[in-house]
């Protein structure tokens, strides 16, 4: 009698389990469709939004720019381009960078190389934050520095504020106090428009990089340096 109770219990579940299958709601395949590509797009989206999060936690944070004072942050991949550069050019623990009016490639060799002997030299005194590494500078004073700043580094790296001659000119004074004599590395970004100062001034030469702002300046901008680079930087641009 078990057995068969059994068997009777089994058919009845059998017969309730058909029957919810039968009152299931079924999608018509145009409707199943278009779900089936809703959820592709929300995991797309989800995606998506992930690795944002992902690229947005390797950016590095800075203060606003004050168009006051001629600022333009680099986008992440200039500023970690030439970052990298100048670690590359770091081949010893006597090594130090100065850092000309570019607070964004300051804030990114610290990230890519913390332990880089580095100093900032800005007019802008909420780098001030920096510390030790932070010193005050007024283009306009070029060699109004500490003394102990003085043919004190092997890369120096610069961005004049402005696009004018005279500016070039006082920063091109400032490179030449702060840069060892013989082998330092010199790195200058600025517009297209100052080549022929760049290499009147400093001997710099353009390389086929070419920089960008998160801004998205008007001007073209070029990076320019007293050594060859190889195949870095998009190596030196052939002369026409």
């Amino acid at each position: 009698m078990e057995e068969l109770k059994e068997n009777k219990m089994h058919l009845k579940n059998d017969d309730v389990e058909v029957e919810e299958d039968d009152d299931r709601p079924m999608l018509s395949s145009q409707a199943l469709a278009a779900l089936q590509e809703f959820l592709s797009e929300q995991n797309q989206t989800s995606e998506t939004a992930q690795n944002k999060t992902e690229s947005d936690s390797d950016e590095v944070a800075l203060v606003s720019e004050d168009w006051r004072l001629s600022q333009f942050w680099y986008d992440a991949v200039t500023a970690e381009t030439v970052a990298q550069e100048a670690v590359s050019l770091c081949s010893d623990s006597d090594s130090r960078v100065a850092c000309i009016a570019c607070p964004t490639l300051y804030a990114y060799l610290k990230k890519i190389r913390p332990e880089v002997s580095a100093k900032i030299l800005e007019y802008d005194m909420r780098f001030e934050q920096y510390g030790s590494d932070f010193a005050f500078y007024d283009y306009n004073q070029p060699q109004d520095l500490p003394l102990e700043l003085k043919h004190a580094f092997n890369v120096v790296v610069a961005d004049p504020p402005y696009l004018s001659k005279e500016c070039l000119e006082k920063v091109s004074e400032t490179v030449s106090f702060l840069a060892r004599p013989g082998d330092s590395k010199l790195l200058l970004l600025t517009g297209e428009v100052q080549k022929e100062r760049a290499a009147e001034l400093l001997g710099l030469r353009p390389c086929g990089f070419r920089p960008q702002h998160s801004s998205k300046l008007g001007n073209e901008f070029r990076l320019f340096t007293n050594y060859g680079p190889g195949t870095r930087l998009g190596g030196w641009e052939q002369e026409n």
